[in-house]
């Protein structure tokens, strides 16, 4: 759910191939930098995108994953620690599921809320870098990791207004992580590489490293605001404005032409204002270079830009043309433009929507485990073929297990760290 436009993309998986078959994309509404600020009308944005994309798909649509924005995001570090109840006893799903609980015990102030949960690594018995414990034999369990958190605003918001529209959400994913999951290659995402994406209403700058989300930054400009640039130093509606930056804009001045005239319908005028190319490229060159300005601003405090992976762009206004060349000379790095190759996506404002289903698609059982645990009820995986993933969300009763109730309440003093100081350098 951007600023400018909802999208919604029905895929599935064939063979490990992941394959799109309905795609909705309808303008926003009630929606601002990123937010939802009338749940209503986004409700019923949403209730047509759904629409649109259940009868390119032939399917009903009832279930759905939802992006998370990265506005007000925190992420820091968090450790979980368990004792196995049998010494001789093979680690399960439950335990897995336990040891991610214990690490969120942490005191949240009462404005955010935890998004999602991110492990790094499970330690049984000091034997560290195991990424599934599940089948091993052990005695003690811990776990390492991050914890995302958001304010509680945006997100009761978000899941209201997806209620509204009719729907229920099967998970709530950061964005920027689901980007960087999709958008990043394995060499990227292990050495270090920035992500920006150019939206509408905001620009999200995020940075991967060792193959975690490790740091994320907004800036609240986008694309509206070079519109409105155009609007008000041309004189034109807002609606001429968006279309003579899609069909003329350029981000670079430099490469733009003064010999190719822009007709320009300015308002109280009767006849078309002419003014070339490389003037309307000036002004939006302009608004782009004061939002690289802030962002590079943010990088340098953590000393990103100096990650060999460098900076990959993408969204709605990552298509304007000379916008590498622009990033390229203000960050002073390696810039690449990512644009999904998806059939009728080939556009980077379909980053965002692809790489939800994609990140979805992939997730380990293990992660859809310590996921679980944010929600407060285990998800159940059990992968009956390469190609099909069956999930179910079951309450966990503690009667159920093996321990009784003083054992598990002897268990839960034992049980980690809790939340450790917000780190300050994000790449250690």
């Amino acid at each position: 759910m951007g600023t400018t436009s909802i999208k919604v993309i029905v895929a599935e998986q064939v063979k490990g191939q992941l394959n799109v078959i309905g795609v909705g994309n309808v303008r926003s509404k009630g929606l601002s930098r990123g937010i939802i600020v009338d749940i209503d009308q986004a409700a019923d944005a949403i209730r047509s995108a759904v629409d649109q994309a259940q009868e390119k798909a032939s399917i009903e649509i009832k279930d759905v994953i939802v992006g998370v924005p990265a506005n007000m995001l925190k992420i820091e570090p968090c450790n979980g620690l368990i004792t196995i109840d049998e010494s001789s006893r093979e680690i399960t799903d439950q335990d897995v599921y336990d040891v991610s609980s214990s690490a969120l015990i942490t005191n949240l102030p009462q404005e955010r809320e935890i998004i999602d949960i991110q492990p790094e690594e499970f330690i049984v018995d000091g034997f560290e870098g195991i990424k599934d414990p599940r089948g091993m034999v052990g005695v003690r369990l811990e776990m390492r990791g991050k914890v995302i958190s958001g304010a509680k605003g945006i997100m009761h918001n978000i899941a209201k207004a997806v209620s509204k529209a009719g729907l229920n959400i099967v998970s709530m994913i950061l964005t920027p992580l689901a980007e960087s999951h999709e958008i990043l290659n394995d060499g990227e995402q292990d050495f270090g590489t920035i992500l920006i994406d150019l939206g509408g209403g905001q620009t999200t700058a995020s940075v991967t490293h060792d193959h975690q989300l490790k740091y994320v930054t907004t800036d609240a400009e986008g694309g509206e605001f070079i519109t409105k640039d155009i609007s008000i130093v041309l004189n034109t509606s807002m609606e001429n404005a968006e279309s003579l930056k899609r069909n003329y804009g350029s981000a670079d001045s430099l490469r733009a032409s003064e010999d190719r005239d822009v007709p320009v319908d300015v308002v109280g005028q009767s006849e078309q204002t002419i003014i070339d190319e490389k003037y309307l490229a000036e002004i939006v060159e302009a608004r782009i270079d004061q939002i690289f300005g802030r962002i590079k601003g943010q990088l340098d405090a953590i000393d990103a830009l100096s990650l060999p992976g460098g900076i990959i762009i993408t969204g709605g206004v990552a298509a304007l043309p000379g916008i590498v060349d622009l990033a390229a000379e203000k960050f002073n790095t390696n810039v690449r433009l990512y644009v999904p190759d998806q059939m009728g996506m080939r556009h980077p404002s379909f980053s965002a929507g692809l790489s939800l289903v994609s990140y979805y698609a992939d997730m380990s059982e293990v992660d859809m485990l310590s996921r679980s645990a944010v929600a407060g009820s285990m998800t159940v995986v059990k992968k009956s073929s390469p190609d099909q993933t069956e999930v179910s969300n079951n309450d966990v009763s503690r009667n159920d297990a093996k321990p009784d109730k003083k054992q598990r309440q002897t268990e839960k003093k034992k049980r980690g760290e809790g939340i450790r100081k917000f780190f300050n350098d994000f790449f250690e």
